[in-house]
């Protein structure tokens, strides 16, 4: 376990699945932390499970689609914690649409939370970032292969990975960018893919079952730690092979 002490997080997205055990990695590792969502309410509730005290942890409601939400949720970090050490982009929507059928306002959608909302956390946080500070971009798998009846979600993760990379190049040395891409982890997102396709799905995947969202969380800390501080503009797969396989 890393320490983390009196460092800070900003998280997106943070009541998802991932999420959830993103966060108590951190608050494990002793961070404190500015967690963000739409659900402020079930947020607040694991907030207070996780941090009783609410000394450690922050909770906002932030719309990723607006930039001004992103602007306030750096400045809230920077303001109760006296800067920015991390921060983690895993706020994300993967809605089935098949291409013929989709409509302009669906793509506007997926792309304005999975791409645009990363970019306005990203340039928000900027001012905030303390000296060997680390940015981790939750993609996916969808983004390096594509996915079927998903193809917003695939092209807004595609360009989070080249925005990340992107990103590497402009903040370094001072702070490094690098992203993860999940495959089939066991959170309330993917069951729904499963009940109709999983048996395909972990067909694929070269070690036969789900990933449980600690073995994306561990990974995340890592590349915020010392342990990986010749790290950036890299992606990690935590697929359980599953890219290799198809």
């Amino acid at each position: 376990m890393y320490d983390f002490k009196g460092r800070s997080l900003l998280m997106t997205g943070a009541n998802g699945g991932i999420s959830r055990a993103i966060a108590a990695e951190f608050y494990a590792c002793g961070a404190n932390m500015v967690l963000t969502d739409l659900n402020e309410k079930a947020l607040g509730d694991f907030a207070q499970e996780l941090d009783p005290s609410g000394e450690r942890i922050v909770v906002a409601k932030v719309d990723v689609t607006e930039s001004a939400n992103a602007d306030a949720a750096a400045r809230l970090c920077n303001e109760r914690f006296g800067g920015i050490d991390f921060l983690v982009t895993a706020a994300g929507h993967f809605p089935r649409s098949p291409t013929r059928d989709m409509t302009d306002e669906e793509w506007r959608d997926i792309i304005a939370i999975n791409l645009d909302g990363t970019f306005y956390i990203s340039r928000a946080v900027m001012p905030y970032l303390r000296d060997n500070s680390a940015m981790v971009h939750v993609a996916s798998l969808a983004g390096h292969a594509g996915v079927i009846w998903h193809s917003h979600y695939g092209a807004a993760k595609g360009g989070v990975l080249s925005f990340a990379r992107s990103l590497a190049k402009e903040l370094a040395p001072r702070t490094r960018v690098n992203s993860v891409s999940p495959g089939i982890i066991d959170t309330p997102m993917v069951r729904a893919i499963m009940d109709s396709d999983g048996d395909a799905w972990l067909a694929s995947t070269l070690l036969r079952r789900m990933g449980d969202p600690r073995e994306v969380a561990t990974v995340v800390s890592f590349l915020c730690s010392d342990g990986a501080s010749f790290l950036t503009g890299e992606t990690i797969h935590i697929n359980g092979g599953l890219y290799i396989a198809s």
